[in-house]
């Protein structure tokens, strides 16, 4: 068994494979200040109360792509303490499967390269991935499968939060649901209107204009909390692969554990 963990801003998902395929997967809020021993618990308990029967003892490799520097050192304890071994931690130097032509490869996120080699490793074509997460980027894969570089803007979450905090007669509305019409009759259906239309015009324009710079028909894949939502409003969105980070993951430990 494969124990994938990615560890974003807000969430943190944890999934179990066996083999190629994704046996179960959990999604939890991610906490800075957690303890070694405190996400043991957290993940005993998510094993006792899932339907599938794995103990710690089943699990062989263990990949982990994390953008929250303090739980570093947290999950490399616990994954030596609790699974007695230690981690492959996914960056630009540990993952050479894929070529990186940032400037500095190290500035690319770990979440963005496993987005890229699982996106690549089923389309085999050039490629636009967006992940909606605590930011929403937007990753270039060439048809070669190179790393091409990409876009990074405040996720759809944040600029909701930061309406609400900054103008202070707006409520709060929830931001799951496409609504019916543009034009809202209410300050609410304006203000979900205004951001999920907004960025969906964001999202099509950035694509657009990568698109012409990378001078090729790329697919275009979206992944992430909100992929769902988003992908019905916007034109450009072609696939939604809900897993694909957990994927890239499961890639990364059977190519780079082969030497591949």
């Amino acid at each position: 068994m494969l124990l994938v963990i990615d560890v974003g801003n807000t969430d943190t998902v944890i999934g179990i494979y066996n083999g190629k395929e994704l046996v179960k997967d959990w999604r939890i809020r991610t906490v800075n200040t957690i303890t070694e021993d405190e996400f043991n618990v957290i993940a005993v308990n998510l094993l006792t109360n899932s339907d599938i029967n794995i103990k710690y003892r089943d699990i062989s490799n263990i990949v982990i792509s994390c953008v929250v520097p303090p739980l570093v050192n947290t999950l490399n304890s616990f994954c030596r303490k609790y699974l007695g071994q230690s981690p492959l931690w996914v960056d630009a130097k540990s993952v050479n499967i894929m070529p990186i032509l940032y400037n500095n490869p190290d500035e690319v996120g770990a979440d963005r390269i496993a987005n890229s080699i699982a996106a690549f490793e089923k389309y085999k074509t050039s490629l636009i991935v967006v992940d909606f997460g605590t930011a929403t980027t937007f990753d270039s894969v060439s048809s070669d499968g190179e790393y091409l570089g990409g876009a990074i803007c405040p996720g759809i979450m944040i600029s909701a939060e930061a309406l609400f905090l900054k103008a202070s007669k707006l409520p709060r509305v929830e931001i799951f649901s496409r609504p019916e019409k543009v034009i809202g009759k209410d300050t609410a259906s304006s203000i979900r209107s205004g951001i999920i239309y907004g960025y969906a015009g964001l999202v099509d324009g950035i694509v657009r204009r990568m698109k012409i710079e990378m001078g090729t028909a790329p697919k275009v894949i979206a992944t992430g909390g909100l992929s769902d939502l988003m992908a019905d409003v916007c034109d450009s969105i072609e696939e939604v692969e809900p897993s694909l980070t957990l994927e890239g993951l499961r890639i990364i430990s059977e190519k780079v554990g082969k030497g591949t």
